[in-house]
Order: structure tokens, then C-alpha cells, then sequence
């Protein structure tokens, strides 16, 4: 069978995997997963993606340095605090301080970069609009106009954005994965975690994936503080 190859954003949480897992299901092959060093505030994320991609069997697995503290403007890129222990009214209501300016465009970017040179028309990201924080770049009104500038802008003119996650809640998100052997315990979503790992339990991430895990079913594995 011929090729059907496929690049992964990878961040190592819980959205990003089951679209891993799912690109597999569908047949993609080979798997190439896209991690970002971006002066966030901690890189277990990071060393989450690195297992994960050899869990999963991906061919390549690689890492982008890049600096948006440069930028800064966000509480995950810049030294402004977490929030903490919001309502889903709070989380609900606006842009939150841990949205990273851009960060989705740029993201796709790199990604149509290295698929124009790997000659493959497929990018899986685990966007969502329904159980997310506010997030402008998370919605399928985005991720369609990035498809068509790709299209327009590089030799990719089938070029697909796979953003299969978009329109389902986080219980749903996690009911999927289970059902394709993902492993959420060895995924990290914390904002704000310990030195060692260990999730917080209050940010807004930690928050939104304790209660898909609740609203799921399905006992939650992650190791909190």
C-alpha cells in the first residue's frame, strides 16, 4: 500500500495523544510528531511527547526551540501566575492569561513546513471548542482558514488540517481514547506543575481533565500534588 504519511502536533496532554492514537487507528503511516520547546514553564510536557511518539511508534520525533518569552503576554510564557480554582463561568468568560499569543499559527506553520518537505498532506492537532479555556485559536473557524492559506501558500494544495477532537467535550475525548488503548496516565496537561511532575489540580487544564475523567467514567490516572 502506498504511503499515507501523517505529522502529529504533539504537547504531550491528554487531546494531543488520542489524536495520535486515532491517526494510527486510521490507517497513517508513517507517524511524524512535532513537539515545541517554546519557553513554556516547565518541559515535562516535553519529555511526555518524547514517550509517547516511541509508545505510539512514530518514525521521527522532533523538537522545535523556538522563544516566545521573547513576546510573553501569557502566564505559561512569562512570569504571571497561574489562575487557580476557577468556576466553568470564570473559565468560560473571556481570554484566559495562559492563552499564548499565536501560539496554534505558529505551531501549524512549522508543521506545513515539514510536511511540504516530507511531501505529506496530512497534520493532526488536538484543537477543541467545546470543553477549552477561551482559546481564539482552538476554534474550526481557525483551523479552516489555515487550511486554505497553506493550500494557497506552499505546493500543498490537498494539504488537510485533521482537527478531529473540535467538536467533542472532554468526556467524550477521553471515552475515545480509551477505547484505542491510550494511556492517560503516561500524558501531562498541568499548567503549573511540582518540580517533579506532579499536576497541581487547580489551573484551568487540570480542572477541565478532572472532569472529563469524572464525566467519562474512567478513574483518573494522573499523579496529582
Amino acid at each position: 500500500m502506498p504511503e499515507r504519511a501523517a505529522i502529529v502536533l504533539l504537547s504531550g496532554g491528554l487531546d494531543s495523544t488520542t489524536c495520535l492514537a486515532m491517526a494510527k487507528d486510521q490507517g497513517f503511516s508513517p507517524l511524524y510528531t512535532l513537539a515545541f520547546d517554546y519557553g513554556q514553564r516547565h518541559r515535562h510536557e516535553l519529555t511526555a511527547a518524547e514517550k509517547l511518539s516511541r509508545s505510539f511508534g512514530a518514525k521521527e520525533h522532533r523538537v522545535m526551540k523556538i522563544d516566545l518569552r521573547q513576546f510573553g503576554g501569557s502566564s505559561l510564557t512569562a512570569d504571571i501566575a497561574v489562575p487557580k480554582d476557577r468556576s466553568d463561568a470564570q473559565m468560560g468568560a473571556g481570554v484566559p492569561i495562559t492563552y499564548v499569543p499565536a501560539r496554534n499559527t505558529i505551531f501549524l506553520s512549522y508543521a506545513l513546513a515539514w510536511a511540504e518537505v516530507r511531501n505529506c498532506d496530512h497534520v493532526y492537532i488536538g484543537v477543541n471548542a467545546l470543553d477549552y479555556s477561551g482559546y481564539p485559536d482552538c476554534r474550526p473557524e481557525f483551523v479552516e482558514s489555515f487550511q486554505r492559506t497553506a493550500r494557497l501558500g506552499t505546493t500543498r494544495s490537498e494539504f488537510t488540517i485533521h482537527a478531529p477532537l473540535v467538536h467533542l467535550t472532554k468526556a467524550q475525548i477521553i471515552r475515545l481514547g480509551v477505547s484505542l488503548n491510550v494511556d492517560y496516565g503516561q500524558t501531562h496537561s498541568c499548567y503549573d506543575p511540582s518540580p517533579e511532575g506532579l499536576a497541581c489540580g487547580h489551573c484551568d487544564s487540570c480542572l477541565l481533565r478532572k472532569k472529563g475523567f469524572a464525566e467519562a467514567g474512567v478513574a483518573d490516572p494522573t499523579r496529582y500534588v
